[in-house]
């Protein structure tokens, strides 16, 4: 068993009050509204939330929940405190950090500098990257010194509770996200999981710290997009009900992993012209697909982002082997492929560029196919080299963008920049 102190009695903090004392944990909810603590040591919850009246009597009832506004003397033989204050919007659209900063301090002040073992410091608010780093961790340097580092343990694991499931999700979570410096397992943080059986991630603070607004801003898209569709289904008196019951149907496909892989950008013959097709419909009727308009334009910063990526000190006039001209591998399909806008961006920007893609052979390229590919390449032919040649070549750079690249056998000075994988 552990002794725990929980910093913020909102839905995060008091919901896991409840749940951690339930798994027989000593908890000390800390929380400075005073009538908030009042109600419950008496019993009554601060929120309304499926289940926690029934944990929050039966921690009262066991004397494994208490509730304090101050931390006093409570830290002193806790393994772990927990904050999970409030981060609102300020004014500027970040996070208002003055709650975090100010229980920190207050943790800070409060602990013996001489403990035998660390306390672990967990943050669960949701905070950005860079603050256990630049904000926290100073914070504690400050007040402890020297003895920052032996008296705490800090650590950040964001929560994934949702408001009237929230028990169900502490003890039912999608994944564990443990946030340290060193990105290796906390014992404390093992000991307060150990009962839930789901995928665990040690990482970095700064990885930890962003998880929460990758999901978050997922989720948001995934709601905006559905919107937006239900917005076109209604102009066109579609059923969007069952669009969207086919939709989710395709667990392969588009309830899955696919395409969300940070990479190259997207291309082919198919995405770029559907996204048009639907934005020209949506005009057409009125719906005003604001998310869906955008997907082009952030496709094209990318394909920017990832010029710059490719080129990084590297003065115009160097040598450039680009492996994989096609939007994937194994196709001979350059349609919109931003492989194609790579080698161009080069081309314009002075570097001597050669191709090597196997399943190109641009005396068979036919159709819309061969149209674009030499609208956009006109000296595709001349670029394009076979693999002894690629090779034998010393290359200032070699851009790899898709499994082609398993074929070839480089020299070892001829630098490769993986453009298919951003890490």
């Amino acid at each position: 068993m552990m002794k725990i102190a929980i910093f913020g009695l909102g839905y995060v903090g008091f919901t896991a009050a409840c749940c951690i004392a339930s798994e027989g944990h000593m908890v000390v909810g800390i929380d400075v509204n005073e009538a908030k603590v009042k109600n419950i040591r008496a019993g009554i919850p601060p929120i309304s939330e499926p289940g926690v009246q029934e944990l929050l009597a039966d921690g009262l009832r066991s004397g494994l929940i208490l509730a304090a506004t101050t931390a006093g003397e409570h830290l002193d033989d806790c393994d772990m405190a927990i904050v999970c204050v409030g981060t609102p919007s300020a004014a500027d659209g970040a996070h208002d950090m003055r709650f975090i900063a100010d229980v920190s301090r207050q943790i800070a002040a409060a602990v013996n500098p001489a403990r035998a073992r660390p306390l672990t410091v967990a943050y669960r608010s949701t905070i950005r990257p860079g603050t256990i780093e630049g904000l926290i961790a100073p914070i504690f340097g400050a007040e402890l010194g020297d003895a920052a580092s032996s008296a705490i343990e800090l650590v950040y694991n964001p929560e994934f509770l949702r408001e009237a499931t929230a028990v169900h999700d502490y003890f039912n979570p999608p994944k564990i996200v443990v946030g340290t410096a060193d990105a290796l397992p906390s014992a404390n943080m093992d000991i307060l999981h150990q009962n839930l059986k789901v995928p665990t991630f040690h990482v970095g603070f700064r990885e930890a710290e962003l998880t929460k607004f990758v999901d978050n801003s997922w989720h948001a898209m995934k709601v905006a997009y559905a919107n937006e569709v239900g917005r076109v289904c209604m102009r066109l008196g579609i059923s969007a009900s069952q669009v969207h019951e086919i939709f989710i149907s395709d667990t392969k496909l588009n309830i899955s992993p696919y395409y969300l892989r940070p990479g190259g950008a997207f291309g082919g013959s198919c995405l770029p012209k559907d996204v048009r097709a639907l934005q020209r419909i949506a005009a057409d009727c009125g719906a005003n697909t604001h998310l869906v308009d955008s997907l082009l334009r952030s496709n094209d910063a990318h394909k920017r982002e990832l010029f710059e990526h490719a080129t990084a000190g590297l003065a115009p006039g160097a040598s450039v082997l680009l492996v994989g001209l096609a939007f994937k591998a194994e196709t001979d399909d350059l349609r919109e492929s931003p492989n194609v806008d790579l080698a161009r961006m080069l081309l314009q920007a002075g570097y001597v560029l050669s191709i090597f893609d196997p399943a190109i052979d641009a005396s068979k390229l036919a159709g819309a196919n061969l149209g674009y590919a030499f609208m956009q390449i006109p000296q595709l032919e001349q670029l394009l080299i076979g693999q002894t040649e690629a090779e034998a070549g010393d290359f200032d750079r070699v851009l790899s963008s898709n499994a082609t690249m398993k074929q070839l056998r480089l020299a070892d000075n001829s630098p490769v920049v993986d453009l298919g994988a951003l890490k």
